[in-house]
């Protein structure tokens, strides 16, 4: 029986090599004062979101915001803006380019474009107006918004009326 040996490195000529070197160990760091730091801001005083939009926005610049990306905006600022006036324009805003939204989508090509594909003449020509609209609609309503008028769109304003009263 014999034992088995552990292999030598050696090189061609049959001399053994040293072990391999250990690598240095890493210098220790010098120590450096702290950089002094600002206190951090307490959870408890941060305001909700309502307080700092109005704190941010004043009342007309913010109505005339919820018609600037149609239904979207209004939305966005029904449910972050508590103020009435900007309740009554984000309520507006929701109403009116939902309805035209609804309208846009029944006029295109996905709803009765498939329906009716020989009415495509005629379903372009509505799309196109209620786009019109849309546009005209923004921009009317926007510069009504921010000259602090609280223009009423004839069907829409009994509903708006209601979403800008002050709930308790």
């Amino acid at each position: 029986m014999t034992q088995a040996t552990p292999p030598v490195n050696s090189s061609t000529n049959g001399a053994a090599l040293p072990p391999p070197a250990e690598p240095p160990s890493p210098a220790p760091a010098p120590t450096v004062a702290p950089a002094p730091t600002a206190p951090a801001p307490t959870v408890a005083a941060q305001e909700p979101l309502s307080a700092q939009v109005a704190a941010h926005l004043s009342e007309n610049v913010a109505a005339a915001l919820s018609y600037l990306f149609g239904w979207v905006s209004g939305l966005l600022l029904l449910l972050v803006d508590k103020r009435p006036f900007v309740r009554y324009h984000a309520t507006q805003s929701v109403m009116v380019f939902g309805i035209l939204s609804l309208l846009l989508l029944i006029f295109g090509d996905f709803f009765l474009g498939t329906f009716l594909p020989q009415a495509g003449g005629a379903l372009l020509l509505l799309r196109r107006s209620v786009e019109l609209v849309w546009l005209v609609a923004a921009v009317v309503l926007m510069l009504k918004a921010s000259s602090g008028e609280r223009y009423r769109v004839p069907l829409v304003a009994p509903h708006a009326d209601r979403a800008s009263e002050t709930k308790g």
